[in-house]
């Protein structure tokens, strides 16, 4: 499945749900189901910077796709790592450096995530492409 692909069947499930409230509850069930991370991936390199709550997010290299693990320490913020996971593992790391994910926005997440939040998805986003453009040039 393609990261377009992925990201549309978020947004498909995103809009079977009438208000943030349920859509909240969905993002932390989404969190829960997220495989624990492996304790001796929650290091001080593998946390990310600029967000409230600790969130931890590895990467990995399987032939030419990138994989991703990542936990936090706060149920809403696990489940938006799990999502961003779901739509970026996988792929390789041209992929994942050019995507645009536009689900993010599509689904209403900006406006309803606190201003400290949504710094910290960003950061998030930011440090797995830091990862697929590091990892693709190592492959050159």
């Amino acid at each position: 499945m393609t990261i377009n692909e992925t990201q549309d069947e978020i947004i498909e499930e995103f809009s079977l749900f009438d208000d943030w409230e349920e859509k909240y509850e969905y993002i932390i069930d989404i969190g829960k189901k997220l495989p624990p991370l492996q304790e001796q991936f929650k290091t001080e390199d593998n946390i990310i910077k600029g967000c409230q709550s600790r969130v931890w997010l590895h990467a990995d290299r399987d032939d030419e796709k990138v994989l991703f693990a990542g936990d936090s320490d706060a149920v809403i913020v696990k489940g938006l790592i799990a999502l961003l996971i779901r739509v970026l593992s996988g792929h390789t790391a041209e992929e994942i450096a050019r995507a645009d994910l536009y689900f993010i926005d599509r689904i209403g997440m900006k406006q309803h995530l606190a201003q400290t939040r949504a710094n910290g998805l960003l950061a998030m986003l930011k440090q797995m492409k830091l990862y697929a453009v590091a990892y693709s040039t190592m492959s050159k």
